[in-house]
């Protein structure tokens, strides 16, 4: 019987194989399990499919196993503080007021939630009430939320979560969203608290533990595991993309791997990526035909002036899509972009 396939493209999933990014997860979890902590914040920022989720998870998961937390995960798509009310509420082992007009009773009794439609529900005194409870047990709460985005619901909660920050209550916060709506977020002049929020930006990962998870994971020689890491670039989605293509074809069918390769990256990630970008940004990328090449050839291919382009450039490398690392010069960050994008129209 064939084993298993260990890698997964399911977006949010925890991974069988993953590459731990070790310097932040011990950063995030160093700084809450701190007596005295300096942020009880964190905002986890990167391109789609580069293991934001993954490494939210990850700090979640390591900080539960500890007992004195616990963690709620909440839908950005929900109301924010009323689904915040309801889980501590259950977490907590606090009793809910099923008179309050904030609670529902389901048909024949059985069930309990919250009522959106109640507008004087009073969701922070039902939250205060439940960590009464979680202080005099000496317990921290970790919320998650995952993809963030910039609107009312986002405002409301963020405000109050400061508030209770300045409560003095045991709650930590970890939020993961792409550039742009985390720069909406931080530059929200009602929300100036999160400006000074620290960041992590999920850089590419480990190419020494990729060719390691590669040979172990294939059994091949070390030459062979090298090609295949340098061909995710470090992206994370690439690593398990790549790893299923691989795991699917084998070494002795690379053309089929590379086009299973380009397809999974194309239909999960690059379209959307793509679709993101301006028609000026678009013509910039598809200038970049190397893995390296010279800003001066690079304006000259796309028809661009360097004042122009400097400011592309910027919103491109916020974006995680190119690398201007070495002075002079720019790639293209993603793994295999070119090689899909040019076949794209418009």
């Amino acid at each position: 019987m064939k084993k298993e396939n260990p890698f997964t493209i399911t977006f949010g999933k925890q991974p069988n194989r993953q590459i731990l990014r070790y310097k932040d997860i011990d950063r995030i979890v160093s700084s809450f399990d701190a007596d005295n902590p300096v942020t009880q914040t964190y905002l986890i920022e990167g391109i789609r499919g580069s293991g934001k989720t993954v490494l939210m998870t990850t700090v979640a998961k390591k900080l539960e196993e500890q007992k004195d937390w616990i963690i709620i995960n909440l839908n950005p798509a929900m109301d924010l503080l009323s689904n915040l009310a309801l889980r501590l509420e259950k977490s907590s082992g606090a009793k809910p007021d099923i008179f309050s007009k904030g609670f529902n009773v389901t048909a024949a009794g059985f069930g309990l939630g919250v009522n959106p439609d109640s507008n004087d529900t009073d969701y922070v005194g039902t939250i205060e009430k439940s960590f009464k409870k979680i202080i005099k047990e000496k317990k921290k709460v970790l919320i998650t939320i995952d993809e963030v985005v910039h609107d009312d619901n986002m405002k409301i909660f963020a405000s109050q979560f400061q508030i209770f920050v300045r409560q003095d209550y045991p709650i930590y916060l970890i939020m993961t969203g792409l550039h742009e709506n985390i720069n909406k977020i931080q530059n929200d002049p009602s929300l100036t608290f999160l400006l000074r929020t620290p960041k992590v930006i999920t850089t590419p990962l480990s190419i020494i533990q990729i060719i390691e998870q590669y040979k172990e994971i294939f059994e091949i020689e070390e030459d062979e595991a090298l090609k295949l890491a340098n061909l995710t670039k470090g992206y994370a989605f690439a690593f398990q993309a790549l790893g299923v293509s691989y795991w699917n074809n084998g070494k002795e069918n690379f053309e089929k791997v590379l086009a299973e390769y380009d397809g999974l990256l194309d239909d999960f990630v690059y379209k959307k990526i793509w679709e993101s970008l301006t028609g000026r940004e678009r013509e910039i990328v598809r200038a970049i035909t190397t893995d390296e090449m010279k800003i001066a050839d690079v304006c000259k291919t796309a028809s661009i002036n360097n004042t122009s382009f400097s400011r592309y450039k910027e919103s491109l490398v916020d974006a995680g899509i190119i690398d201007n690392s070495k002075f002079g010069y720019i790639s293209l960050a993603l793994p295999r972009f070119y090689e899909i994008v040019r076949k794209y129209r418009g």
